[in-house]
């Protein structure tokens, strides 16, 4: 029977980073302007004052300390407060599939691989530029492959949803290579100025090659097994649906940026992706103790350190769920693949693993794997 197999997987990150101290001075200004302009509504009673941020908070709230941004100046520019990325005309790259592209890259030459021997680019994210043509298809064209290509968006599951899905198509014999590009441009739908979110997102590109085992290069991953569960909920929603440099900023148009019920979010979401986790290792016969890492979805520390004592049914340590998100924030579907990227090179073969991203949706996708 074909097995499919993680060969690599690829890194893009900005050369940009934004940190929480500067951030929060940002953020603070604009509030402290914002409060002076409404001072007379605000003393009627008819606004309420903007409240300040601080990096103990956002730490204390996330465990995030600074983010990597495609676009940094306009973000911490009081008067703008949003990323403003130049629009290209169509006769060059667009950036997201220019990301995806030094993403593919990264993960080809680590296997050693040519792109003409790839069959299909699938780009995963949650945050499309474009309708159409997909942003996997001119992907493709950069690289010079055959074969075909298209998009998904599972919102931050995107990654294994992608990861599942390429697995599928090697298993039924469809295709031999697949690479699952991840370009997350996470800062171009979040609200600067809401000082419960604005520190939540980065910006970032990944990419896994995914193959048949036998054509896939030593010591690859084995996939062991893939789940994948959506339950629609409206506490994690994003209206806008694409990136654009004149985004609304205007209040009434607040909810066609990024907007969440955190504490919803985080109570139903937390035992939903336990008990998912619990589930798939139960279907494959696996014990908890046997999964040496959970690369978790890099959104809140708190909620990957409660879901993953709810797994093994204690407190884990770092080394065993890895954290990334404190220096690249939440970016959405690569999170958990910036966690298996940086953190996989001390497996051995036999050891198993587990990719799990979680978010919007509800999703939650799960991705088994043993080092061969």
């Amino acid at each position: 029977m074909t097995k499919a197999v993680i060969s690599a997987t690829g890194l893009w990150t900005p050369k940009d980073s934004i940190s929480n101290e500067e951030l929060v001075i940002s953020y603070n200004r604009w509030a402290n302007n914002w409060n002076e302009q409404n001072s007379v509504l605000i003393a009627a009673g008819e606004k309420e004052a903007k409240p300040l941020s601080s990096a103990e908070f956002i730490e204390k709230a996330s465990g995030i300390k600074s983010r990597f941004v495609v676009s940094k100046e306009p973000i911490l520019d009081p008067k703008i407060m949003a990323p403003r990325i130049p629009e290209r005309p169509n006769s060059e790259i667009s950036i997201l599939a220019e990301m995806a592209v030094a993403a593919a890259k990264d993960a080809l030459k680590s296997a050693d691989r040519d792109a003409k021997d790839v069959d299909v680019v699938l780009v995963a994210c949650s945050n499309l530029q474009r309708a159409y043509p997909a942003i996997a298809v001119e992907v493709q064209d950069a690289l010079g492959m055959e074969g075909f290509g298209f998009d998904m968006n599972v919102a931050c599951s995107s990654a294994t949803f992608g990861i599942a899905t390429a697995q599928a198509m090697i298993e039924s014999g469809q295709a031999k290579s697949v690479l699952v590009c991840n370009p997350e441009i996470c800062s171009g739908h979040l609200n600067f100025c809401d000082r419960d979110s604005h520190f939540i997102f980065g910006d970032v590109a990944t990419a896994i090659l995914v193959e048949d085992s036998k054509m896939a290069p030593a010591g690859s991953y084995r996939i062991i097994g893939s789940t994948m569960k959506t339950k629609f909920s409206n506490n994690i929603r994003n209206n806008f649906g694409f990136l654009n440099k004149a985004a609304p900023k205007s209040a009434q148009n607040d909810d066609k940026l990024f907007i969440q019920e955190g504490r919803k979010v985080f109570k139903e979401v937390v035992p939903m992706v336990a008990n998912v986790i619990k589930q798939q290792l139960a279907d494959l016969g696996i014990d908890t103790e046997e999964i040496k890492r959970f690369w978790l979805h890099q959104a809140n520390l708190s909620m990957n350190s409660l879901i993953a004592k709810k797994v093994m049914g204690y407190a884990v340590p770092e080394t065993v769920a890895p954290v990334i998100l404190d220096t690249y924030a939440n970016t959405s579907s690569a999170g958990s693949i910036i966690a298996f990227h940086k953190t996989k090179d001390d497996f051995t073969k036999g050891d198993k693993g587990l990719i799990c991203s979680f978010g919007a949706g509800y999703s939650a996708g799960v991705i088994v794997i043993e080092k061969g």
